[in-house]
């Protein structure tokens, strides 16, 4: 019988790892970036093409490598900072170019130019498919330029898994915030094609922060600084009342490293306890620092999970230190149940006489006698009552919930009530039906903004006062994106605006007609945290996800007390749907029970 165990070829062997570190075009942006942070760079600039897809280059002013060097680091296992096993328990840097290069040659096509102080000459190394196709010598700066091209180029299956542009361009920017953020005293910039996203200079965390996330947070950070024999932590968190529904501002770090932990989690999310709302999580950006011999960072190939030695004592001292931060800028309510605040008399007021005010009252004033009435008005109560009668029999049926822009309910339409303040109860033939008012109101929304997108004929009703609408450098780019679809759905906007040119304050000078004026920054920021978080899925497009995300805003909420024609108004437009089943989220609707099924309940 022949042998059958052979070892595979290098380029193989290289596509397998390949396969562990690079997932997609974010992880060889992290990778490239994190290589720049350990040549010493202070200036590294970030150039993305198709999402990352077509290009990826990142240019640093550091310390460059030799001509032998820059040919060694896309050797597999070679590395620059591990000469033994125990070095991999005290690890200060983050991998000096050639942990992940062999990986990223192998799946993509590879362009280096480095070049060091000393060195009259810059080198430059052509790769594909882990081979060498030219190295030469060439005129060029100080620091290292890094560009890789057609990712997974040689790897088609896992080219068509990738997703979006969209989804993986929030990859990259994900990334980019958890480098930036790690690193303040190096300055970052991303260019996404033409359109500079970030231009971050030199700054303690707070300004990084702010530079990232916008100055409307300079308020919400609560500054965290402790020191202990086990470790130190540094950082912020954010205020309670700025609590997301999402995960999306939570920063944790360690050893300037960029890490999950469910556990810290917890102990961070335990120190809030009493102060955040329900189904609401903190925000935060925190860095411990603690001797690596205590950690283990290589748990995992992308080095974002990390295993502590001593979880318990960090998890007291992380917890305590929040709750303490908290208490120090009086975050935390403080209760005195001894003193009433709205007795208290001002001090320049403490010899003064308080006199009891007079009231006078007439009580022989009636305005319903039968008296006359000034201005026109009518003389008796009979008249009162006829008035009364005429704005009930000429008032308006249809509901202001929706805003005169749905169908009114028909009078042969068969009797409904709600209760629970969820569930619109009516009955239909032989069976009744329970019906779910959110989920149904989401799927006249949703088809009614697709038919707005779609036709481009949404009707806008214009503020008389218009709104500002602040972005952040990533929202900006997702707006841009999103600016076409916005105004086909009835947004109007002030100002030249056009998917090139975004400013940071947008003025808003229309809304949708379902849309109130009062939830219209809610509706943007409902639609922000959806593009930040994890709901974006491959078989969304911009149009379908916008109108999700409207719908999910604007819907009635369970809980809301609908009158009868409001009622009526919903169930008549639910069933002018085209799906009636189910809501733009796949849940059902409604359930019904027929005649038989409900007799058996009695049985």
């Amino acid at each position: 019988m022949p042998d059958v165990i052979a070892l595979l070829p290098d380029h193989v062997a290289n596509q397998i790892a390949a396969g562990e570190v690079v997932q997609r075009p974010a992880s060889v942006v992290k990778e490239l970036l994190e290589n720049a942070i350990d040549a010493q760079a202070s200036t590294i600039q970030l150039i993305i093409h198709d999402a990352g897809k077509q290009r990826i280059q990142v240019v640093d002013n550091g310390v460059g490598m030799s001509p032998t060097d820059a040919r060694l680091a896309f050797e597999r296992h070679a590395t620059s900072k591990i000469k033994q096993a125990d070095d991999l328990f005290a690890l200060h840097t983050k991998g000096f170019r050639g942990e992940a290069l062999a990986s990223i040659a192998a799946v993509a096509q590879v362009e280096l130019q480095t070049k060091r102080v000393d060195d009259e000459l810059a080198t430059k190394i052509d790769m594909a498919a882990s081979e060498i196709a030219d190295q030469s010598f060439v005129v060029g700066p100080d620091g290292t330029s890094m560009v890789v091209t057609n990712l997974f180029y040689n790897v088609p299956a896992r080219r068509n898994f990738l997703k979006s542009n969209t989804v993986e361009m929030r990859h990259i920017i994900d990334e980019f915030h958890r480098v930036a953020l790690a690193h303040p005293s190096i300055g970052f910039q991303l260019i996404q094609g033409k359109t500079e996203l970030f231009d971050l200079p030199s700054a303690t965390l707070k300004r990084r922060i702010l530079h990232i996330f916008g100055s409307k947070l300079e308020d919400k950070l609560v500054p965290v600084d402790e020191e202990t024999p086990v470790a130190n932590i540094r950082g912020f968190v954010l205020k309670p009342e700025a609590a997301r529904r999402t995960r999306g501002m939570q920063f944790f770090f360690v050893n300037d490293r960029f890490v999950k932990s469910s556990f810290m989690h917890h102990a961070i999310k335990t120190a809030f306890d009493g102060l955040l709302v329900d189904g609401s999580h903190p925000g935060y950006f925190l860095a411990i620092d603690l001797d690596p011999q205590t950690i283990d960072i290589n748990i995992h190939p992308t080095k974002t999970e990390v295993k502590f030695e001593n979880e318990q004592s960090l998890f007291a001292i992380l917890r305590s230190t929040i709750k303490h931060s908290l208490g120090i800028f009086q975050v935390a309510p403080t209760l005195d149940f001894e003193h009433n605040p709205n007795l208290d008399v001002p001090y320049a007021q403490n010899d003064q006489v308080v006199n009891r005010p007079q009231i006078d009252v007439d009580r022989n004033f009636n305005p319903f006698k039968d008296t006359a009435i000034p201005s026109g008005g009518r003389t008796n109560s009979a008249q009162w009552e006829a008035l009364y009668q005429e704005v009930g029999s000429t008032a308006s049926d249809a509901p202001e919930l929706f805003n005169g822009t749905e169908e009114l309910p028909t009078a042969t339409e068969a009797k409904m009530f709600q209760i629970m303040q969820r569930y619109i109860v009516s009955a239909t033939g032989n069976a009744l039906l329970l019906i779910d008012q959110e989920r149904a109101h989401q799927r006249v929304l949703y088809e009614s903004f697709l038919a707005n997108i779609t036709h481009s004929n949404a009707a806008s009703q214009q503020l008389l006062f218009p709104l500002t609408l602040s972005l952040t450098a990533m929202q900006k780019a997702n707006f841009a994106t999103y600016l076409p679809f916005l105004k086909e759905v009835g947004f109007d906007f002030g100002g030249s605006l056009s998917e090139d040119s975004i400013p940071d304050d947008v003025s808003i000078i229309g809304v949708p007609s379902q849309c109130d004026q009062s939830k219209a920054i809610h509706v943007f920021e409902d639609l922000f945290l959806t593009l930040e978080s994890d709901q974006i899925t491959e078989a969304f497009s911009p149009s379908d996800l916008l109108a999700k995300s409207l719908c999910r805003s604007l819907s009635i909420k369970s809980g809301q007390s609908l009158q009868d024609p409001e009622q009526a108004a919903l169930v008549n437009n639910l069933f002018a749907c085209k799906d009636t089943l189910v809501s733009p989220f796949n849940r059902k609707i409604f359930v019904s029970l027929t005649k038989e099924e409900l007799q058996k309940k009695f049985s």
